[in-house]
């Protein structure tokens, strides 16, 4: 008996585009051509000949192509063969995070390696943030009827430990504190130890609480410089300072979007380079003086719509591996976003958390793709099993 393999390839070819959330792949298109628009407003200046694609544009499209194609490569693998892969996949990020304490620092730093077949330099943190979600997700399914075991909660936060510890040595503080809240995710969706649960949620509003007390004004920063002298250390105090000309320049450049903010590529206070890192840091103000307060909105229900997409996925998982990956995706984003827009509207330190998707930078760009097209498998494969 002689079987048509192109003829059954070709039908799970056309199955595998039906079953597609276009939904997802619409909004990711959008929030990359927001990306780009601002990009090229924000560093066409600096170009000798002007037009659209300058260098950092053309850049950050090889990212995004690249970022496709992993995009779709992981929504065709079928996403429970990570369950397995997910320990090595640990072990791995955690040697290239070890690694890179061995490299030679960029920016006084250790935080990405350069290759030279990459048209970006890879920084080890960003994909941690994936790999974290992978095995916790894998970890918890694992031991889901014991979850409530303190031993199990245990075991889970020193998964999260060491990379943590290994970011934070970098030193990238805003990378490590995003591994906590995926951290809390996948304890509330297993159902895990509530005194850890309890500990975590009275610590991280505690930490919240006390960090913009400071940026509200309701704490004094001069009060508390000579405490936390004990603890942190000057830089990183200095953080803490919500006087400082980056915060300033940010709430700036939103203020002067207005409504419908100055149009593209009119900018004053972005297109003088007032702006410090605007195709960066500071996307979201530089995004914002250009398209206003209409422009803010339609970014924000852009990303609450992935958010909403990325719950209603955890939400119809038809196993526990595929709730968890994706709730912690729901919380992936929403960290990212609240953070990065918080800390540009002067309400948290700046720390260099990316806006995903929107920040220029491949490596950010290329986990989070590839961290939605395994969210886009469990979509596909939702009615399989």
């Amino acid at each position: 008996m002689v079987t048509d393999t192109k003829g059954t390839s070709q039908v799970r070819f056309v199955k595998f585009f039906r079953q597609l959330d276009y939904r997802m792949i619409a909004i990711i298109f959008l929030l990359m051509c927001l990306s780009l628009t601002v990009i090229s407003s924000s560093t066409i200046q600096q170009e000798v000949s002007p037009g659209f694609f300058s260098s950092a544009v053309t850049s950050q499209l090889r990212s995004y192509m690249v970022g496709w194609v992993l995009y779709f490569f992981f929504a065709w693998i079928d996403y429970r063969n990570f369950r397995k892969l997910a320990p090595v996949l640990y072990f791995l990020i955690l040697v290239l995070l070890f690694a890179l304490f061995f490299t030679s620092p960029i920016q006084n730093v250790h935080r990405w390696f350069r290759f030279g077949f990459l048209p970006f330099a890879l920084q080890p943190s960003e994909f941690a943030k994936v790999v974290l979600i992978l095995i916790l997700s894998w970890y918890f399914e694992d031991k889901y009827n014991a979850a409530k075991r303190l031993s199990v909660g245990l075991g889970a936060l020193g998964i999260v430990f060491v990379p943590f510890l290994l970011v934070l040595k970098q030193p990238d503080l805003g990378t490590a504190l995003i591994l906590l809240p995926i951290c809390y995710t996948v304890f509330i969706f297993a159902e895990g130890h509530r005194g850890i649960i309890r500990w975590m949620t009275v610590g991280g509003c505690a930490a919240i609480l006390f960090v913009v007390s400071i940026f509200l004004g309701f704490i004094p920063f001069e009060k508390i410089k000579d405490p936390l002298s004990h603890v942190l250390k000057e830089y990183q105090i200095e953080r803490l300072n919500p006087h400082t000309y980056h915060q300033k320049a940010g709430q700036t450049a939103i203020a002067l979007g207005g409504v419908s903010g100055s149009g593209f590529g009119k900018s004053q206070f972005t297109g003088q380079e007032w702006l410090p890192f605007a195709h960066t840091d500071s996307i979201f103000p530089a995004f914002t003086e250009e398209f206003g307060c209409i422009g803010a909105g339609f970014l924000f229900a852009l990303f609450f719509s992935l958010i909403y997409l990325s719950l209603k996925i955890a939400d119809e998982a038809q196993d526990r591996f595929g709730k968890f990956y994706a709730g912690c995706t729901a919380t992936y984003i929403a960290v990212h976003v609240i953070v990065n827009i918080s800390m540009m509207a002067g309400s948290l330190p700046i720390t260099g958390v990316p806006l995903i998707l929107m920040t220029y930078g491949g490596s950010s760009v290329v986990a989070t793709m590839s961290l939605l097209g395994l969210l886009q498998s469990i979509t596909v494969r939702r009615f399989r099993f």
